[in-house]
Parts: C-alpha cells; structure tokens; sequence
C-alpha cells in the first residue's frame, strides 16, 4: 500500500456504533468506508438464495469462489450489489441476520472476502489516500497493519436499545440476540472478535455520534509529529502580562494626587506586579487607567491618573482635567500625598472636588518608609479627609493594611456608571502621533484621551467602553511603538511593554497609519507585531482629510509594494479629526471578528484540500513528492489548521494554499495558522 496513505481500522461488536462512526470518520478526513459486514451480509443473502444449507462448508465455499460481490466505498452513498443484483436492504433482513455469524465463520468465505477488503483497501489508498474500515477483524487480521486502530464498544442495554430502536422490534429480544451473536463472533475458530493489543478502546454507551466521531479523530496526534509549530511572536518583546479583561461591573477606586506622589507605584503595589508605567519624574501618567484587582474575596477596579495641578498648562491640564473626571467615576477617592513634603494647597484642593462629588475620602501618606518618617505624616490631619493611612509603596510597608482599609470603605451602593466594559476588545495600534487618542475620542464623543501635537503623549493603555450601532466594545488606545523601542529609556520602553500587553488583551487590532507620510518600516513592524498575535486586523488610514491627490497616487503604489503580504486585511480611508469614515468602523469590525471565530467542518475543508492537492500538485523535492493527507481545524481565534502530511510542504505552496483557502472561504481581516504534522513511519502501511 501506499506510505503516505492513512488506514483506520475500527472493530467492536454489532450496535456498537462502528458503522455510523466509521462514516462519520470518513466523511471528516475525506476518505473512503468500507462496511466489510455488509459483505459477509451479501455472501450469506447468496447461501440463502441458493438454498444451501449453513453447515454445507463445501458448497457455501464453491459459492464464494464462483460469486461477484461489489460494494461502494463512498461514505455518503453506501450501495452492496451480488451477481449483478442490488441488495442494500435485503441484506438487513432478520432471516440474513440470524444466519450471518455461521457463513462468515466457514474459512474458505473468510479467505476470499478477506482478500477482497484488501483490494479495496489497497485501491482506496491510491485513489484518495485513505480508507476507514470497520469490522470485527480488521486490526487483528484484514488490516494489522492500520495506522489507526479502533476497538468500539458499549453496554449491552445501550446496544440493545439502538438495535431495538433501529428496527423497531423488542427491545428484550434484541438484546438476547446481541449476546448470541457475541457468543459466536468470539468463539469461532477463524478471525474471532477481539481487541487488538494496539487497539484503542473506546467506550460509547455514554458519547453522542459527533463525541464518538470526535474520540477517533482526536487519535490522528499520536499517529503524526509536529513539524511546524506556532509562529513564536518576535523574542525581543520579552514576556508580558496577561490582563484580563472583565466585564462585570466593580467598585471604581480612583488614586489621585498631584505629580509624582508614588501614585502609580502604590497601584503597582496593590495589584501585585507591574502595569502601571512608573519612572522618577513628574508627568509619566497622562491618562485615567483602570486595572483589575482583588483583596479578600472582593474584585474591583482601580483607576490609576495624571498628577492634578490647579494651575496645570497645555498638556498637563489636560491631564488634570482626566483626573476629575476619575472623581466622577469613582466609589471610592484615594488620596495620595507625599508625607516627605506634606500638605499642599493642590491636595486640599482635591479633597474639595473629592467632598463635592460626595466620594468617600481614604487619605494615604506615602514614602513612609521606616517609623522614622512616621511623624512627618501627623501634619497631614489638617487636610480634614480623616486619618492618614502609613505606606511606603516603593517597599511594600504597610501596603496590606491599606488594603484592608480600602475594602471596607468601599461602598455597599455603588454609584450609576455610564456603561458597563465591552463584550469584544479592540486595541488601537500605531507609531507615534498618528491619531490613535483623536480616534478613540471620536468614537467615545469626548475627550477621553489626552491629545497633544508632541509625539508619545499616551503612555498608558487607556481602556474605554463605547456602544456603537447597538454593540459594545471596549477599546484600548496604546503608547505608539517606535523603530527601535529597545534605545528607549524609563517610562516609554515600559510603555511599549503595557502596549503589547494590550494588544494580547484584545481581539482586533486596529492600526493606524498616517497617509501624509510614506510608509515606513514602523507602519510594517506594527502591522506585523499584530499578525505575529494572531489578533482580526484592521488598517485605517488616518487624516486622508488632508491627502493631496499626487501623495494619494504614491500612497497607493507604497500600499501595492509594501503591503503585498497583508492584502487579507481590510481597509479604512477615516479621519479621526473630522470623522470621515469613522461610522464604518463598527461594521467591519463586526465582519472580521465573525471571520476570526469561523470554523470549518471538517469533511468541507477536506473536500476543498483534495480539490486542491489533485489541481495543484506539490513540486517534487529529491524526487519525492509531499502530499497533504487530509486536515482539520483545531481552533478559531486566529483560525489554525493542522495539516497531516507525507512530507514538509515548502513554505511558497503554503502561502499559495492559504491564498486559495481565503478565496474559498470567508477569511477576511484575520491571520491564518498552519501545523504541519508528518505521518510516523513506523506506523505507515507497507
């Protein structure tokens, strides 16, 4: 037989499922079926029809060598013919039945029909690569060699009553029927039924058809190697963290102070790692960020914000105004001073906003780092917001008392927040200054990241739900990635960092690109950092506004160039300026994250890979020829296909097969993932 074919043999006793389960198998690999039981059916519907009697071995077995039995071998049009006459149904009859196990035992039958299920076996192979064939002696004797073997089985009462239900006759007699046939198909002295030892038993009284099918097709790993795993994503970017994204709505706790206080570092400290960007100088936090936490049994949401100076200036007011806005969403206001400078006038300020928002005060004195600096904090009492709460966060003191205090000061009656987060998270991706922040307050329709003309203002990933087109979805606008993030120092390389922890938090990614400048190999590393993580991707080319029509002609020529690769991502002409094509977001993304759950049935993809392998053959290497065998897809979210094949496929033939899959089927706007896996060769057929 063929190497690189793939046999499946699956035994086990009468109602144990092997017929509907072997088709099923065959049907998902796009493979050939063989019921040899129907052949022994046909060959005792001719001792019948003869009138011979069962224990006349030497006539049944003259009859054997003289008759023509044909059978299909196409899982979804099953048909048995003997002499020319079509006996697909006659052969079920209960008087073929009763008298089955006894023809089938004489050896002369056995010889020849044995022989048959060979040829067909061996035919199947060559025409389409494989064959599933069930029985009761198919691993033991047919087909000892099979790549797969099966033994199925069930309880009697759940053969019995598919057997009874099937024909519709007592359920009682059925099952006594079922174990006198047990008795002669494991007691005859020519190919009795048992399990070959290299069998794998599979029990399904308690599995559907799609389970039992499922248990098979799951043995497919044992019987290949990886060859090809995952793309790993680009090491430079280091190990990241895996923030979850919830969509329950918690408690707010917003921390608020002025510059530098140890603000971000005390929410460091309270999650117990490190998300928010911390640095030593004033001004690292521009925008309100919301982090998950927990303490006690308690889950909720801490809002990290820019220092609030009363006489704040440019940019650094519109990070005080996102500050008050914090105090607007929270249930709790924690205030942090530094106790090394004490009160200010911009803390008793805050304090005021605080009261007059009605939110709940918890003053904490910070860079108290040892008791000798316990003293400094008495001074703090003046600021009226109660009693100051000792913590050095840089060193953890007192940092789990604090969050004792915290949880009980929460309110039981949260306040009415504006939305809930979103049930699909989308993060904004871009270099520097392409309008990343203008975008998502377009969307939201407010000023909810700070916007600045200086390149690299965000810093943090900022969260936001927004309901578009009666859909929400949580977007998560990201520090730009630059060139060469590595030569980055302090607050920004860490931002770079929470940016793709962002985008492992996210399902599609949108990448911004600004079309008044040529493309550059920025806009490409982020367009592939997003491929690389599997996430539905989007291009929106921001301020076309401003495109003039001899740098639109360029624009187009560097998309064709560059962007060769990436022609499966869909485009988006915006501006988050004026909102041109903003309103067409909603939709596309709808469409590609529908593309990045696809799944596809197995028996269709394996119809579209042999059409595919038979019009587009593998080029010969030394030789030899690598095949696809059959696939299946094994997850959604990118789309990932294990591919069993003969050989490795060259790379050039992959990108062509991924080409002809997304012309076939709708792939629109996300990655494709393939695993090569390669057959054993000790396991092959010879």
């Amino acid at each position: 037989m063929n190497d690189d074919a793939l046999v499946i043999a699956i035994d086990g006793p009468s109602s144990s499922g092997k017929s509907s389960v072997a088709k099923g198998v065959a049907r998902s690999l796009g493979l050939q079926y063989l019921d040899t039981g129907a052949l022994y059916r046909a060959m005792t519907w001719l001792v019948l029809r003869a009138g011979l009697e069962i224990a006349d071995e030497v006539e049944i077995g003259k009859l054997a060598r003289n008759s023509k039995i044909a059978i299909s071998t196409n899982p979804d049009q099953t048909w048995i013919s003997a002499d020319g006459i079509d006996i697909t149904d006659t052969i079920r009859s209960a008087e073929v039945t009763d008298a089955v196990s006894q023809v089938s035992a004489v050896p002369l039958v056995r010889e020849i029909l044995v022989e048959l299920q060979r040829k067909y076996a061996k035919l199947a192979t060559e025409q389409v690569g494989g064959i599933v064939v069930e029985g009761r002696d198919i691993a033991t004797v047919v087909l000892p060699k099979a790549d797969i073997k099966v033994f199925l089985t069930a309880s009697p009462v759940a053969r019995a009553t598919r057997r009874g239900l099937e024909l519709d006759v007592d359920i009682a007699e059925v099952s006594k029927a079922l174990e006198q046939r047990d008795l002669l198909d494991s007691t005859r002295a020519i190919s009795p039924l048992r399990q070959d030892p290299d069998s794998t038993l599979i029990d399904t009284t308690n599995l559907d058809l799609r389970q039992s099918v499922d248990a098979v097709l799951s043995l497919l790993d044992e019987l290949t190697v990886d060859i090809q795993a995952d793309a790993d994503i680009d090491s430079e970017w280091g190990d990241f963290l895996d923030i979850p994204v919830d969509l329950v709505s918690k408690p707010v706790v917003a921390i608020l102070g002025r510059p530098n206080v140890g603000k971000s570092t005390l929410v460091n400290r309270i999650l117990g790692h490190r998300s928010a960007v911390v640095e030593d100088q004033p001004g690292v936090t521009r925008d309100r960020v919301s982090y998950q936490a927990e303490w006690n049994g308690l889950d909720f949401t801490i809002l990290d914000t820019g220092g609030w100076e009363q006489d704040a200036k440019g940019m650094y007011q519109q990070v005080a105004q996102q500050a008050e806005i914090a105090i607007k969403e929270a249930d709790l206001g924690v205030l942090v001073v530094d106790s090394t400078i004490g009160a200010t006038e911009d803390d008793q300020r805050i304090v005021q906003m605080l009261r007059a928002a009605k939110v709940p005060i918890l003053l904490v004195a910070n860079k108290v780092d040892t008791q000798v600096f316990e003293s400094d904090a008495a001074s703090l009492w003046s600021l009226g917001a109660g009693e100051p709460h000792l913590v050095s966060a840089l060193h953890g003191r007192g940092a789990g008392d604090l969050l004792d205090v915290i949880v009980k000061s929460i309110p039981k009656e949260l306040r009415t927040k504006p939305g809930l987060l979103g049930t699909r998270a989308v993060a904004l991706l871009g270099r520097p200054n392409v309008g990343k922040s203008s975008l998502l307050n377009r969307l939201v329709g407010s000023n909810r990241a700070v916007v600045n003309e200086k390149a690299g203002t965000t810093v943090d990933p900022i969260d936001e739900s927004v309901e578009l087109d009666g859909s929400s979805w949580l977007f998560i606008d990201t520090a730009g990635i630059r060139k060469k993030f590595r030569q980055d120092s302090g607050h920004e390389y860490y931002a770079i960092l929470r940016t793709k922890s962002a985008i492992e938090r996210s399902e599609v990614v949108v990448v911004l690109i600004d079309v008044t400048e040529p493309l550059s190999d920025q806009d490409r590393r982020v367009i592939n950092l997003a491929e690389e993580t599997g996430r539905a991707l989007i291009l929106c080319f921001n301020k076309w506004d401003i495109l003039g029509e001899d740098r639109r002609f360029d624009l187009e020529r560097e998309i064709d160039k560059d962007l060769q690769q990436q022609r499966w991502i869909p485009r988006l002409n915006i501006s988050a300026t004026t909102g041109r094509g903003v309103e067409k977001i909603p939709s596309s993304l709808r469409k590609v994250l529908a593309n990045w759950d696809r799944r596809i049935a197995t028996s269709e993809l394996n119809r579209f890979i042999t059409d595919f392998v038979q019009a587009n053959p593998h080029p010969l290497r030394g030789g030899r020829q690598a095949k696809i065998l059959f696939a299946t897809q094994v997850s959604s979210q990118p789309p990932t296909f294990a591919l069993f094949v003969s050989r490795v496929l060259d790379e050039a033939y992959l990108r062509f097969l991924e080409r002809r899959l997304r012309e076939t089927f709708e792939f629109e706007g996300t990655p494709i993932r393939f695993r090569q896996k390669i057959k054993k060769r000790e396991s092959t057929l010879k």
